[in-house]
């Protein structure tokens, strides 16, 4: 993180430096010079706004060094094909509730990965939890029936990932994918754990109807 604000500001005062001398250059009439220094800028600025991107970033991004736990979530059926979630979220205070309707339910994220040249910077892998989503087991259903998506966290001002996502070329250094858990079944009373590690979320059965639930997935 403090690599990224040290390359912004040195990114930010090279554009400076090349915007006086590009001007100065116009001043005494020197195009040639004028124009490698507007291209100098040019380039500057290109590098110091996707610092500042990655930077932003960092900021609404969880850090992922190993494997960490994400939290639990557990499913009260309130209806046919339909629970109440109880998300608990590993650092936070305060649960959150939402409906899932359908049979399975899933677990989005946005992961951050680096490559060259950006792993030159020691920059860990970061993540950002994005969505939670039931399905039906059938397809007919799924088709025909209400289906239900969460968003799990606010949008990030200048979000790398986003950008990386959309303009991959742009932003050579970066890798930008999800992560997601694949689809489990739902049952009253399964509690399951999220872990989050370097290829995306994993979610597994903690008690003995998550795993009844499993084992009796797709019979």
């Amino acid at each position: 993180m403090n690599l990224l604000l040290i390359a912004s500001t040195v990114f930010t005062l090279l554009t400076l430096y090349f915007i006086f001398s590009m001007i100065r250059y116009a001043r005494r009439r020197r195009p040639v010079r004028a124009t490698r220094s507007l291209a100098g800028g040019a380039a500057s600025a290109c590098a110091g706004g996707a610092s500042v991107m990655l930077a932003f970033s960092y900021f609404g991004y969880f850090q992922l060094v190993d494997e960490q736990l994400v939290g639990r979530i557990k499913f009260t059926e309130s209806a046919p094909e339909q629970y109440v979630a109880r998300l608990m979220l590993d650092g936070e205070q305060h649960d959150r509730m939402f409906e899932l309707q359908g049979d399975e339910w899933q677990m989005d994220a946005r992961v951050i990965t680096w490559k060259p040249p950006m792993t030159m910077l020691g920059l860990d892998p970061i993540y950002q939890l994005d969505r939670l989503s039931g399905r039906y087991f059938e397809v007919e259903e799924e088709l025909s029936k209400t289906r239900s998506v969460h968003a799990l966290s606010e949008p990030v001002p200048l979000d790398a990932w986003r950008f990386a996502h959309k303009y991959p070329r742009l932003l050579p250094g970066v890798d930008a994918h999800y992560g997601t858990a694949t689809y489990l079944p739902m049952a009253h009373g399964a509690v399951f754990e999220v872990t989050m590690t370097r290829t995306g979320l994993i979610a597994r059965p903690i008690n003995d109807a998550a795993r009844e639930a499993v084992g009796d997935w797709g019979q």
